[in-house]
């Protein structure tokens, strides 16, 4: 697996480069193992609202709220709800190879693998602690019964995309303010409204995006260039084309 090093300071570009990575992938051919695995660690700069590929805008966010507070929304390549990035929210994104990892071809499968990876790299700041961090729903993470991480994927003929948040500085109030009731719920969120349901995990930021690049095994730098032409087509197509961030 390859760490990519790109820091990037647009959002649209940020999404973009997720789903370039995945493309990338389906097109390598290398027989080198994990030749075609990528991760990175990331944050957004601004606080940002990042719709799942078939949500409803207007049913999952506060449009008025985010345009007042000029809060951009996107919308991402992945399935899932709504979540909020942004300073204090680390995001994570990986993309796997299927043939590598034939038993991911299953979804269930798939979160798991990832959801015990993501608990070992926050976990290894908590080994003393008696709460840990825990995996529930379809594919949460919480800490003390309120969730921190929220994830989603996107699975591709040979290869899929697995990323998500973790807040552990963020504004939480701003992040509850973007989001209107969510409309799917997991059993254990027991109808919390946000500021009841969701949390910030007391880590080091640094100190896990270390952990989350070598429990999933990033051991080696991708020492390609940056795929500009690959980014400036995606959001052109999508993340910077009002036509597909409100297509719902």
């Amino acid at each position: 697996m390859r760490t990519v090093p790109f820091t990037l300071t647009q959002a649209a570009h940020q999404l973009a480069l997720d789903e370039a990575l995945l493309l990338i992938a389906e097109e390598r051919t290398s027989s080198e193992a994990g030749a075609s695995e990528f991760i990175r660690v990331w944050e957004f700069d601004h606080p940002t609202v990042i719709v799942g590929r078939s949500s409803r805008v207007n049913d999952e966010v506060d449009v008025d709220f985010c345009r007042i507070q000029a809060i951009p929304i996107f919308r991402r390549c992945s399935g899932g709800a709504t979540v909020v990035g942004g300073p204090g929210c680390l995001m994570y994104s990986v993309v796997l190879d299927l043939s590598l990892r034939p038993a991911l071809a299953r979804i269930d499968v798939t979160h798991q693998f990832v959801m015990q990876h993501l608990q070992t790299a926050v976990n290894r700041q908590f080994s003393d602690a008696e709460e840990t961090a825990q995996f529930q729903g379809t594919c949460d993470l919480t800490f003390a019964n309120r969730k921190f991480s929220g994830n989603s994927m996107r699975m591709a003929r040979n290869h899929l995309l697995y990323h998500g948040t973790l807040l552990y500085d963020a504004d939480l109030a701003t992040v509850a303010r973007c989001l209107c009731y969510a409309p799917r719920q997991p059993d254990y969120r027991a109808e919390r409204a946000h500021a009841e349901f969701i949390t910030n995990i007391n880590v080091d930021p640094v100190q896990l995006k270390t952990d989350l690049i070598d429990v999933f095994g990033g051991h080696q730098t991708w020492n390609e260039s940056l795929p500009q032409e690959r980014i400036d087509a995606l959001c052109q197509e999508r993340y910077e084309n009002t036509g597909w961030n409100f297509s719902r």
